[in-house]
């Protein structure tokens, strides 16, 4: 295991080399000079959602939503809540299949709101259905890789 990760930044995504020892200490984005955490999923869009999934060397949940889904904006707040308890080991962002449908059928999304937690660029593991915030970071939890 190297001493450093690249970790993509939610405000200018751009790639940034972080050493792990600083993951704790809020790290700061050498481009934008903003944090690269802040406790916020990133929206994401077919224009920066591969470069967050393959680049980032943590893992990514991904909730797939829609503006007029009931459940999805029931589930909304505890997404968020989630982030702030998941990271910095996990990069929360959300994706609107409504605004990206290519998104949506690129990865099967057939209901909605479906989680999906993207590993090294890969898929790990996929949840349909709202969950509240305790149960989103348990289930990510549970489908993390062992160090």
């Amino acid at each position: 295991m190297t001493d450093s990760l690249h970790l993509v930044c939610p405000h200018c995504h751009t790639t940034n080399r972080i050493k792990r020892a600083q993951m704790d200490s809020a790290p700061h984005c050498g481009s934008c000079h903003k944090p690269l955490f802040d406790a916020h999923p990133v929206m994401l869009g077919g224009a920066n959602f591969e470069r967050h999934i393959s680049r980032s060397q943590i893992p990514v949940l991904v909730d797939f939503w829609a503006p007029w889904c009931g459940p999805c904006r029931q589930m909304a707040p505890a997404f968020e809540q989630a982030a702030s308890q998941l990271e910095p080991l996990v990069r929360l962002a959300k994706v609107d299949t409504e605004a990206e449908p290519e998104l949506g059928t690129r990865f099967n999304i057939r209901s909605i709101p479906t989680l999906a937690l993207f590993v090294n660029g890969r898929e790990v593991a996929r949840q349909a259905g709202a969950m509240g915030a305790a149960d989103i970071v348990r289930w990510t939890q549970q489908h993390l890789p062992r160090a």
